[in-house]
């Protein structure tokens, strides 16, 4: 029988971070020794799944994925896009050296919109406002790359309040490109669909965006 399991297949991915939330779970909650060796050996299944989808050795992952102190719920990414003179602001990351819009994780004790305009600064050098919130992001509903985060991303429409670059210390570049030749993305982080969803957004004054 032929196999049409990808390690790209949407369908597994969500499965396997379904399988490392029941084990997070369970070690959390469970009060006997017996139920707690059942859910740390399907934690180790599903680092051994992760292992094989992203290529990664299995003792990084288990670096990244730390022992689970409340439940676990989703992780919050929040990215904002500038636009002026038609052509939108990225940074290119230094992990991959690939372009995104700027931002990052939520931070405990910083609302959205203080998250965003932190990032901006310490990533572009320039100071910005949040003026529309435009779209509410589940990663598992886009092509991302697998990845063993459940992942909601918030992207907000910003203003320039100044207008000096300087490159944050974790980042290669800062460049506004036009839409329709935008460089090659760090598309854990943003996919070209998105950005023109966004760009249009903007242009057209539509509604939020959520999926």
């Amino acid at each position: 029988m032929e196999n049409n399991i990808s390690k790209n297949d949407p369908d597994i991915i969500e499965l396997v971070k379904r399988l490392q939330s029941i084990a997070d779970i369970g070690l959390l909650y469970s009060v006997n020794d017996y139920d707690k060796e059942r859910y740390a050996e399907i934690k180790e299944i599903s680092l051994r799944f992760w292992q094989k989808l992203s290529g990664v050795e299995i003792n990084s992952i288990k670096e990244l994925l730390l022992d689970t102190k409340e439940y676990p719920t989703a992780k919050v990414d929040i990215r904002g896009i500038l636009i002026e003179d038609s052509r939108i602001l990225l940074v290119r990351e230094m992990n991959d050296g690939r372009w995104s819009l700027p931002g990052g994780w939520a931070d405990i004790g910083y609302s959205p919109k203080e998250v965003i305009i932190k990032e901006f600064k310490e990533e572009t050098g320039i100071d910005i406002i949040p003026e529309r919130l435009l779209a509410i992001f589940d990663k598992k509903k886009h092509p991302h790359p697998p990845q063993p985060f459940y992942v909601y991303k918030l992207v907000f429409h910003c203003k320039s309040l100044s207008s000096d670059i300087k490159k944050g210390f974790d980042m290669l570049d800062v460049q506004f490109f036009d839409i329709d030749h935008l460089p090659e993305l760090s598309e854990n982080r943003i996919l070209k669909s998105q950005i023109q969803l966004l760009y249009k957004s903007i242009v057209e004054g539509s509604p939020v965006y959520i999926d």
